[in-house]
């Protein structure tokens, strides 16, 4: 028992004791954060977009097959498309914020 605590106090001792500091970014770099950023949200409006045309496809072709279901499907559609939205919208905001 007294072997495994040694191991672990000297384990956690050396990631403290070679543990580096983080490079910081050089002047000019910024294009490279702004980049990402927007590359984040084009592909968070891909996703939301093909989820959305996925959703309301699979919703429809449900509704053609059943049309007595309408009611059935129609809310739950909804809910899944205003959720896909609102993660495109929330990366939207973050990224203006960052």
């Amino acid at each position: 028992m007294k072997k495994l605590g040694l191991i672990l106090v000297l384990a956690l001792g050396a990631v403290s004791a070679f543990a580096q500091e983080g490079h910081t970014m050089a002047e000019g770099t910024t294009y490279l954060k702004n980049f990402g950023y927007f590359l984040a949200m084009g592909l968070a409006a891909l996703g939301g977009t093909i989820g959305q045309s996925r959703a309301a496809s699979a919703a429809l072709e449900g509704i053609a097959r059943n049309p007595n279901a309408a009611d059935k499907i129609f809310t739950p559609m909804l809910l899944s498309l205003a959720f896909m939205e609102s993660l495109v919208i929330f990366t939207l905001i973050s990224t203006f914020v960052v």
